[in-house]
């Protein structure tokens, strides 16, 4: 077996072991079910509002949105808080000094982070099946179209994340990065249509990924009579696919990049001021 593939297989099995881990520990149970009770108790209220110009639920509408919100969020925010707090124990250093030792880790993240936000993808959507009506997930088209889209997403999002990691060192930064995605959330049609934006919010909210992975879900999930209400009157699948791909083609030449930059700067001196900084925070 070559170190490469070695490498990869060790990584699997890493973030097999973490994913099992994380299942014991009661900040990240937390972490994984706070969060869907909000949104569920949120799409519950919303159930009896309706689309404008329709009798379409409003709740049911906005669903999908936050679903693709939760990948984007998740494969973003998750990464990037991983290796933030793994620089700052020294998790990376030891990796570095392990051949091959930096990709086992980032695979094992990988893997991990996909799993996690698959299982809050599936932990939002069945409870809301036995309240929300109009969802289409009797229909094999929708299968289709969640198939190829959840994996285009989280290619579009896990690279940033870990680009994002590797820029910041100090945990308490990352709200630097958490404000501006909450401004993209609320610009990208999650609770609500952006037809009535300003047509330069428009054109910002749709360079991003957030607001593509929400249509793609929209047109997973909803009925195609709802494609009226967003922008063009369809649900643009080649646009999807487009913008998602060229995202995931962008993180995936950075993050080798910054990964490696941030690999060679990494030392025992680093990571021990680091520790030192985390004390002097905790006392």
């Amino acid at each position: 077996m070559n170190p490469t593939s070695a490498a990869v297989r060790a990584g699997v099995r890493r973030g097999v072991i973490e994913l099992r881990n994380t299942f014991t520990n009661g900040q990240d149970l937390w972490n994984y079910f706070f969060p869907t009770a909000v949104l569920l108790v949120t799409m519950f209220f919303m159930r009896g509002a309706t689309v404008p110009g329709t009798d379409f639920s409003l709740g049911a509408r906005t669903l999908p949105s936050a679903l693709g919100m939760g990948l984007a969020f998740g494969g973003l925010l998750g990464l990037a808080q991983q290796l933030i707090v793994d620089r700052e124990d020294g998790t990376l250093l030891r990796a570095k000094a392990t051949p091959n030792g930096m990709l086992g880790y980032l695979i094992g993240k990988l893997v991990l982070i996909s799993t996690v936000s698959l299982i809050g993808l599936v932990l939002q959507l069945t409870p809301s099946l036995f309240f929300l009506d109009g969802l289409r997930l009797t229909d094999a088209g929708a299968w289709l179209t969640l198939a190829w889209l959840v994996p285009f997403g989280l290619v579009a999002m896990l690279p940033l994340g870990a680009v994002i990691g590797s820029l910041i060192e100090n945990p308490r930064n990352m709200g630097l990065v958490v404000l501006p995605i909450f401004g993209l959330i609320a610009l990208s049609g999650i609770f609500y249509p952006i037809n009535g934006y300003p047509g330069w919010l428009q054109a910002v909210a749709q360079v991003f990924p957030i607001y593509w992975l929400g249509l793609g879900m929209r047109s997973a999930l909803l009925p195609d009579s709802l494609a009226a209400v967003e922008l063009g009157g369809s649900w643009r699948h080649l646009e999807t696919l487009g913008v998602l791909g060229l995202w995931g083609v962008l993180g995936l030449t950075l993050a080798p990049v910054v990964l490696r930059r941030m690999a060679r700067r990494e030392s025992g001196s680093r990571v021990a001021a680091r520790r030192e900084k985390a004390m002097q925070r905790v006392v």
